[in-house]
């Protein structure tokens, strides 16, 4: 099915324009109430990248008998109620002015769902929205590309009571499914019964033969649980989940792996929760079957999801049309820089040591100047530890893990961090040579920039760094307005050595 205008969601879930319920800096609550657990996220406000402030998860397993009873299981709804009670008052007391809840597959599907509904808004005050199976996709669907904007390919969000299956190309949701395969309802199946019912489930999808080929996006909390074990596996060197990739043929023989492993074998991997280890073997299996049905290319992760989409499609055309990256890195660099437009400067003056770049290059080089002033406040001894650090776990969107650590490497270079230096090995092992060395001139460049004008925009527009005749040279004013010295003269020296370039200063 395709996927209704974005104003019409907007105003159906959210009875309303963003702008005319809350404003873009103040912060909002969403309650997932999900199949297998419920969570409470606060964020900073609606934008094009929203930061959690508050995040926090209780797994209830509400929908664990529905498969044999076709009722929520009462103790997990009193310790729900408890709970989505706690949240309620820990919203107020932050003085929260909008609370959404989403009720999603367990209470959509119980016989006791609308009266566990209506006792959550007692105990609460809230009201809850229940989600049909198009909204849960197609929000699931936006939070996905919140994240991802140009993903191709499907997405598959996987919960406690369902999977929802999203078909994206071109920025936009092209077809979705909902189906009734989450763990809850299948893991304590034998495996060939579990099988014949995923593959029947997947039979009923005929969208799904147009996708092939094509990336798969993994998103869910069990599918995140597998996500951390391929990690620990593999000795991989980013424990960040919104970005990882690997190719589907390096992805099945892992999930067969774990489909045949006991609850004792899983209970021995320490970044598999308790909780968890019943539904993974499950879990991935159905995670290898999607993959192969669709001859997928890749297996990404995103931690972007229903909570994302849900204040995604809240957003104008135009917010949502921004790229998230750069959104973020600009903020970011808003909040913590000192030099109001200096980040621009920086943008247009590093293009000249860069002619031949490619778009994805350029895009890189952009956020990285405006995350060049990040770590000012730090003591001078850590300053590039700690902006090294920061970029690689900051929750970034649209962006692959080789290029999160791009941008570490060069603002790491920028504030003085060795080629060598043992802290920079996580950023270093995501990058090939020549990603590397790019790195190390922009970040060298950007330092340079920084001795020469001292932050200020005029005056580092008074000055130009550019190739010439396979030269570099840095022209400064004739008027002596952007004086030379031994602070730049030192670090154009250390900018042609990791350029592997001869040069000159001309003019001061």
């Amino acid at each position: 099915m395709v996927q209704p205008a974005a104003q019409a969601w907007t105003t159906t879930l959210s009875g309303g324009s963003a702008e005319g319920e809350a404003s873009r800096d103040r912060r909002v609550a969403v309650v997932d109430i999900g199949s297998n657990s419920i969570r409470l996220v606060v964020f900073e406000g609606i934008k094009r990248v929203p930061t959690p402030v508050f995040n926090e998860k209780v797994i209830c397993g509400l929908g664990r008998e529905l498969d044999s009873s076709g009722r929520l299981s009462e103790a997990a709804v009193e310790m729900a109620l408890l709970n989505l009670e706690r949240f309620a008052r820990l919203v107020r007391g932050m003085g929260i002015g909008e609370v959404t809840q989403l009720a999603t597959a367990a209470a959509r599907d119980a016989e006791n769902g609308k009266a566990f509904i209506a006792e959550v808004e007692r105990c609460t005050g809230f009201p809850v929205r229940l989600l049909s199976g198009e909204e849960e996709a197609t929000i699931a669907g936006h939070g996905l590309l919140s994240g991802f904007p140009e993903a191709e390919g499907v997405m598959g969000d996987l919960g406690g009571g369902s999977l929802e299956l999203v078909r994206l190309g071109g920025g936009k949701i092209l077809d979705w499914a909902t189906l009734t395969l989450g763990p809850l309802r299948h893991a304590r199946r034998g495996a060939a019964a579990a099988e014949a019912e995923i593959e029947r489930q997947l039979d009923g999808v005929p969208w799904l033969k147009q996708a092939r080929g094509l990336d798969f996006y993994a998103v869910g909390g069990a599918w995140r649980a597998i996500c951390r074990i391929l990690m620990d596996q593999d000795k991989y060197p980013l424990h960040v989940i919104q970005g990882y990739s690997l190719p589907s043929r390096q992805v099945d023989p892992m999930m067969r792996l774990l489909a045949g492993q006991s609850r004792r074998s899983l209970s021995q991997i320490p970044s598999l929760s308790r909780r968890r280890i019943g539904g993974v073997p499950y879990a991935a299996r159905l995670l290898r079957m999607v993959a192969r049905r669709l001859e997928s290319k890749s297996v990404i992760w995103s931690s972007y999801g229903l909570r994302e989409g849900f204040l995604h499609v809240r957003l104008d055309e135009a917010e949502r049309d921004r790229d998230p990256l750069l959104a973020a890195a600009r903020e970011l660099g808003r909040k913590d820089g000192r030099f109001e437009g200096y980040s621009d400067a920086l943008v247009r003056w590093t293009a000249g040591l860069f002619p031949d770049e490619s778009a994805e290059q350029a895009r890189l080089r952009e956020a990285a100047a405006h995350l060049a002033d990040l770590s000012w406040r730090q003591h001078p001894d850590f300053r590039a530890r700690q902006g090294l650090w920061r970029i690689l776990y900051f929750p970034f969107a649209g962006i692959d893990h080789p290029g999160r650590a791009f941008l570490a490497y060069a603002v790491y270079c920028r504030y003085g961090g060795g080629a060598k230096d043992p802290e920079a090995e996580i950023a270093l092992q995501l990058l090939g040579s020549k990603a590397k060395r790019r790195a190390r001139v922009l970040g060298l460049a950007m330092r340079l920039a920084f001795a020469l004008a001292a932050g200020v925009p005029t005056l580092l527009e008074n000055t130009t760094l550019a190739l010439e005749d396979e030269r570099l040279r840095l022209k400064l004013p004739s008027d002596g307005s952007v004086p030379p010295g031994t602070a730049v003269e030192r670090r154009f020296l250390a900018l042609l050595d990791a350029a592997e370039r001869e040069g000159e200063i001309v003019g001061g």
